[in-house]
């Protein structure tokens, strides 16, 4: 039987094109379909299905290294949004058996139903080179074969940077709302729902639903508002704690959620993750940048400097916080990322205000930082800034740790 010639396209600015296989919406759109966005490159094993529904990725076309992707189908229970959050997906081979008792559907058939487009059969490792070399860059996926690829290259560098777009705007709740999703797995246990319920407020800038069930499972009352969501708002919700969640874009560029950040944080025990730390830094006067290719994966190694421990992390970033203009801000570093050294957590010296650029609630793994939660809620409970002693306390167990160095080789 002869293989059919290719009939997708992965399209870069510098030129670059791969010829490849289409499924998901590249395979069921009769016509033919392109989407453009900033290609990007995740380095886990597994959880494809947990990053293909991240809101974090809105605008970007997820390439996963890992070569065999879709063996386990897709699980509506595993998702972190409503649905897929991409806009295209490139992988190295598509399983064409689905092996999970739990799984509804397959990946293609998912994405699909969503209208975003796949290509397979690429070579991954070649791309993933020149995204390390060159720098994550504007990329387009189509199986409209009539086009030229001189003029797919055209579209892909007339479409928009990712520097300076907001995003959040667009995958931010409309309005106010209780996180009450059936947790099943996840129901709260009584070990660690004891005392007073903690009501949190979350600004939601594109937030993973495994954010809102680590709080929930700690019996948490989870109330989020948009992200433009003013400080009375805020406040008028009677919050013992603020979360700034994950989201996706340039954090520089979400004017209205450092406005109300610099407002309010602090007032108010306040925890950020992602995107949330970003804005957190800017709302105090830092200011952030973007990242050659960014930190996306399940494998990215993060010392905690007020224990030494070495943490591994799950992460879907591309700018970074300046180390420099935090500390003038009055900021101190917690958490540093130990393959080039930036910024991965901070505290506020003196107000009850601490984040982490990566994400705790990781989802489908490690849990290496859940420990984050439990710190947040001890902030809600006690008003005080991030300490060690709750740090080390909620760490477990009890290991050594080699003396911290001087400094980060990059």
């Amino acid at each position: 039987m002869r293989t059919p010639p290719p009939n997708a396209r992965l399209v870069l600015e510098d030129g670059s094109v791969f010829c490849g296989w289409g499924f998901g919406a590249a395979a069921r759109d009769a016509v033919g379909i392109t989407r453009c966005g900033e290609v990007v490159f995740n380095t886990a094993m597994c959880g494809y299905q947990e990053a293909c529904s991240d809101p974090s990725y809105r605008g970007q076309i997820l390439t996963m290294t890992v070569p065999h992707v879709g063996n386990y189908g897709i699980c509506a229970e595993d998702v972190e949004s409503l649905g897929p959050a991409v806009a295209g997906v490139v992988v190295r081979e598509l399983s064409r058996v689905v092996s999970n008792h739990r799984a509804e559907t397959d990946l293609s058939s998912w994405l699909a139903a969503a209208g975003v487009p796949g290509i397979e059969r690429i070579d991954t490792r070649a791309l993933v080179r020149r995204l390390r070399l060159g720098g994550a860059m504007r990329g387009l996926v189509s199986s409209e074969v009539a086009r030229s690829d001189d003029d797919l290259i055209a579209e892909v560098r007339a479409s928009e940077s990712m520097s300076g777009r907001n995003l959040a705007a667009e995958v931010s709740p409309s309005g106010q709302g209780r996180f009450d999703e059936d947790l099943g797995p996840w129901s709260p246990r009584s070990d660690r729902s004891q005392g007073a319920r903690l009501r949190v407020v979350a600004l939601d800038c594109g937030a993973k639903r495994n954010i809102y069930r680590h709080l929930v499972d700690r019996g948490c009352e989870v109330v989020f508002l948009p992200h433009d969501a003013d400080a009375d708002t805020i406040l008028a919700a009677k919050p013992d704690g603020l979360l700034v969640s994950n989201g996706p874009g340039d954090p520089a560029v979400v004017e209205s959620t450092i406005a109300t950040l610099r407002e309010v944080a602090g007032r108010i025990p306040t925890f950020g993750i992602c995107l949330g730390h970003q804005l957190l830094a800017l709302a105090l006067g830092a200011t952030t940048w973007k990242l050659k290719f960014g930190h996306r994966g399940a494998n990215q190694p993060v010392r905690n400097l007020l224990t030494g421990r070495v943490e591994i992390t799950s992460q879907n970033h591309g700018f970074c916080v300046d180390e420099a203009s935090l500390e003038a801000a009055g900021g101190e570093v917690t958490h540093r990322h130990l393959n080039d050294g930036t910024v991965a957590g901070f505290r506020h010296r003196e107000k009850p205000i601490f984040s982490v650029q990566y994400h705790p609630e990781a989802s489908p793994g490690p849990h290496d930082s859940a420990y984050l939660f439990d710190c947040f809620l001890d902030a809600m409970r006690t008003r005080e800034p991030l300490a060690e002693a709750a740090v080390r306390r909620r760490q477990s167990p009890e290991i050594e740790v080699a003396p911290l160095r001087d400094s980060v080789e990059v």
